[in-house]
């Protein structure tokens, strides 16, 4: 047969086999739709079809993995928001209370609710006519969000008033901090020093956004010439982005690989992050620890493994979660809705996978970060519920004339409050002094 023949036959061999695959796959997806009609038509109860749809969206991946999952249009406005670190709303951090109303648990700063001096401890009653005793905190809040520029009514009880009070407040954008400090500082900012030794940084990172990296930053020039150690507290924190982790550890390195990825083939790298002397910021002889938990994950344990595998901080605390996967934002209906689906694992410089396999013991050392040897400091449920408990009160936003505010404890700035009552940033402190000159504390 001529070489030509041949060739033309190889094609449609080919095209033949492309197009069965693709009628295969088409197949499926019309017997989902024909399963979907029989649902819509037969059902003893009326149904939407775009419940029916989503409903099949969230079946169809929750069968991969925990992390991948269908997000639907109202969920997807609220995932890009907690990416970006800002949203429309007034700016408040709420809770209940044992009355079941809308407390203010802390304005934050600059912001609408803060200029109209709601402050921590304000009963709100009503948001837009609808008692909030009534409606959940997830509601609550649903409510308060909305259009920069729009007006929202509510009606609150402050101080020792009987009577609540009616105001409308303007929605504007709000910027969420991820970076804080040790306490709020009378003006309501953070001072990113340590109570217990101002000679000790202390930055607390709670997820990883797009503003993360500049907030670390400008944290890190306010403590410029005035420490000689930090502390970088990634205990639950969840994750977020890959670029904010990768860039917060090349602030703390020369050279070096951060992170690589990898997807179904192991042994094919598919990404390699580096680091590059222009971005370092910090001195490479500053003594640094971060601390971590079992709820540091992702992003958080990207940082941790690779400032251990580089021996550029001691990692104290306890093994975190072991969550190595990367989902790729994958944008549904023009935008509307969207699958974040597993596509790739994060490696640590080592060459070790920091996702922990269903199959993985808890004793093997092979996925997640483990702290340094002798740096393990475990906390019973009632020990962590206390120091986020502690840690939340330090962060509240208060009136000038409150004396409970943060920073007032005579005993936390002697050293013998709080921040001692929390075993793994005591160790973490521990280890700073002893690596420090010998001089009494400021």
């Amino acid at each position: 047969m001529p070489p030509r023949n041949l060739l033309i036959l190889a094609v449609a061999i080919l095209t033949s086999f492309v197009c069965h695959q693709k009628a295969t796959e088409r197949r499926f997806a019309s017997l989902v739709a024909e399963g979907m009609d029989e649902v819509a038509d037969s059902y003893v109860k009326d149904i939407d079809r775009r419940q029916l749809f989503e409903g099949a969206m969230r079946g169809m991946v929750q069968q991969l993995d925990p992390y991948s999952e269908y997000i639907s249009p109202d969920d997807f406005k609220q995932f890009e928001s907690s990416l970006d670190q800002e949203f429309g709303g007034i700016g408040i951090m709420v809770d209940k209370n044992e009355q079941g109303y809308l407390v203010v648990f802390s304005p934050v700063l600059g912001t609408p609710a803060y200029e109209a001096g709601l402050m921590a401890g304000d009963r709100i009653v009503e948001i837009e006519g609808k008692d909030t005793r009534e409606i959940s905190i997830e509601d609550s809040v649903k409510l308060m969000r909305g259009a920069p520029g729009s007006l929202v009514a509510f009606k609150l009880l402050q101080g020792e008033k009987s009577e609540p009070t009616a105001l409308t407040l303007e929605r504007a954008i709000i910027q969420v901090e991820s970076v804080a400090g040790d306490e709020r500082q009378m003006d309501g900012s953070w001072d990113y020093h340590l109570a217990v030794d101002r000679r000790i940084g202390y930055l607390r990172v709670s997820k990883f956004g797009k503003q993360t990296t500049e907030e670390v930053v400008q944290a890190m020039k306010g403590l410029q010439g005035s420490i000689q150690a930090l502390v970088i507290d990634l205990r639950g924190n969840a994750g977020g982005l890959l670029d904010a982790a990768v860039s917060i550890c090349d602030l703390f390195l020369d050279e070096g690989v951060i992170v690589t990825t990898r997807g179904r083939n192991p042994e094919k790298v598919l990404e390699n992050f580096s680091a590059h002397a222009s971005d370092t910021v910090l001195d490479p002889k500053l003594p640094v620890v971060v601390l971590i938990n079992h709820y540091s994950a992702s992003a958080s344990e990207i940082v941790a493994a690779c400032l251990q595998d580089h021996h550029r901080a001691k990692i104290v605390g306890e093994r975190s979660w072991g969550k190595g996967t990367i989902q790729r934002i994958i944008p549904l209906e023009k935008g509307l809705s969207a699958l974040r689906l597993t596509t790739a694992t994060y490696w640590r410089p080592s060459g070790r996978n920091i996702h922990r396999d269903p199959e993985a013991k808890d004793e093997e050392l092979t996925w997640g970060v483990v702290p340094d040897e002798g740096f393990i400091v475990a906390v019973t449920p009632e020990v962590a519920t206390e120091i986020v408990r502690a840690r939340r009160e330090r962060g509240v936003v208060r009136r000038p004339t409150d004396s409970q505010g943060a920073g007032s404890s005579a005993d936390h700035r002697e050293g013998t409050g709080q921040e001692l009552a929390d075993p793994q940033l005591k160790k973490a402190v521990e280890y700073l002094q002893s690596e420090l000159p010998a001089v009494p504390a400021a």
